[in-house]
């Protein structure tokens, strides 16, 4: 009797290890299944590094790339220059990191059926860029490198998102052979991946934080004899801008104003609203992480704290974070979190459709009105309404200094007020000297672009 016992008890305990290692593994597949079928190399997915099959076209339904056999590109040399960033290049060197993080959906793959769409030409992925503004980008953009990105802040969808120096895959140039500089950096997306010293575009963030902490900050009046000295250091300006307010500050973009604002914000004030803004953040777009920022005054003596709050000392942004700040100064205090995949197709079903996803409220409605004022007043007052027909844009430029003799990167950050075209933007020239000179007529010939694409011209 008690060898029965135990030989039951024996059996109930490996039948319970048996239905847990069931319930393991089932587990397991419900949760990872996607990835052992779509992992890196996966003979299922991929052709070496790039994906195997599939299509991918822009908003218009022009087509970008088809990945069967090989990848054939546009027949249009301008788009396949100026998409190179999100497709890849036929090698692997440049990863389209966010058309492959939807892999299983132009598989068409589920947890029942496994792969289904199984006539070998894979889905169908819809994306939110434009070749037309991309292109119209790429030209604008000529031979200088740097990135220039719109969104509908609304939705969230990227209409452009331009990279350069780019190659065409089609001819692909002696990249490792030149020596002129002209493709350095040709293999990193800089809307993602790059962080940039700011310059006087961060001027924006103090605004926002001196508006927030400072109760009678639009009453008070600052001074600039071109000059504030900390010692034997100083923050100063290119010219003595007199007795200004708040909004003819900004608009001058009047360093030794934003010194004295600086004080009035402090410190702490400052790390608080930077951290609320997220500006120093990475950001998620279609499984893509972006680069971070950096906001560190934790060391700044006051001349390098003054510095800090007007977009030098160590700081730093990542284009696709600043844009969404934008978008949620534009919004009332939040935007949407942009994305660049809208759907994916496959076996005749849609297998993935992109929501507008808000993201958190960073400012009062209050304060992002009052900044909305202070960018138009921008516009309308120093950099021309004129180069923007039929749009009313709020904006910032900057000018950022690299040390050295290197010429300074060119900035420019904004966004659109009209209703029928929510877009926030930014622009980025490196070594383009000023900020409004250099940025002006690319966004002007970008958001034209916009307009047209939005207009269905």
């Amino acid at each position: 009797m008690n060898r029965v016992t135990k030989r039951t008890w024996m059996m109930g305990v490996f039948i319970l290890v048996l239905l847990l290692g069931i319930l393991f593994f089932l587990g397991e597949y419900m949760l990872q299944a996607s990835d052992w079928i779509v992992f890196s190399g996966s003979p299922h997915i991929y052709n070496g590094t790039n994906i195997g099959f599939g299509t991918v076209l822009d908003r218009s339904g022009e087509t970008l790339l088809v990945m069967n056999d090989g990848r054939t590109y546009s027949e249009n040399a301008a788009t396949r220059k100026s998409t190179l960033h999100w497709l890849g290049d036929r090698d692997g060197f440049i990863k389209a990191s966010a058309v492959s993080n939807y892999a299983s959906e132009m598989a068409g793959f589920d947890l029942v059926n496994g792969i289904y769409n199984t006539n070998g030409e894979g889905g169908v992925t819809n994306l939110t860029i434009s070749a037309q503004v991309q292109n119209a980008a790429l030209e604008a953009m000529g031979n200088r490198k740097g990135t220039v990105a719109v969104y509908n802040y609304e939705t969230g969808e990227i209409l452009c998102a331009l990279t350069t120096p780019t190659f065409d895959p089609d001819n692909v140039p002696d990249i490792d052979g030149d020596e002129s500089g002209a493709y350095d950096g040709v293999y990193l997306n800089r809307f993602l991946q790059s962080a940039y010293v700011p310059g006087s575009i961060y001027k924006i963030v103090t605004t926002a934080a001196a508006l927030n902490c400072v109760p009678d900050i639009e009453e008070q009046t600052f001074t600039c004899y071109g000059k504030v000295e900390y010692g034997t250091e100083a923050v100063t300006c290119e010219t003595a801008h007199g007795t200004q307010n708040l909004q003819r500050a900004f608009a001058n973009s009047c360093n030794c104003a934003y010194a004295q604002i600086a004080e009035l914000v402090g410190k702490e004030n400052m790390v608080k609203y930077v951290d609320a803004f997220g500006v120093a953040d990475s950001l998620t777009i279609d499984g893509v992480t972006t680069a971070e920022g950096n906001y560190d005054v934790s060391e700044a003596a006051p001349v390098s704290f003054a510095w800090s709050c007007i977009g030098q000392y160590n700081d730093l942004i990542n284009p696709a974070r600043f844009m969404t700040f934008m978008g949620a100064i534009a919004g009332g205090g939040k935007g949407a979190e942009p994305y660049i995949v809208s759907s994916v197709e496959s076996g005749g079903s849609i297998t993935y459709r992109a929501k507008a996803r808000d993201t958190q409220r960073i400012l009062s409605q209050e304060v992002a009105e009052k900044l909305q004022g202070m960018m138009r007043n921008n516009v309308q007052s120093v950099y021309g309404d004129w180069n923007f027909p039929g749009l009313s844009v709020c904006a910032k430029s900057g000018t950022s200094q690299l040390g050295g003799e290197q010429s300074p990167n060119a900035m420019f950050a904004g966004f659109v007020q009209n209703e029928e075209y929510p877009l926030a933007f930014i622009v980025v020239v490196e070594n383009g000297g000023y900020g409004s000179h250099t940025c002006v007529p690319v966004l002007s010939k970008v958001l034209a672009a916009c307009k047209a694409v939005m207009d269905g011209e």
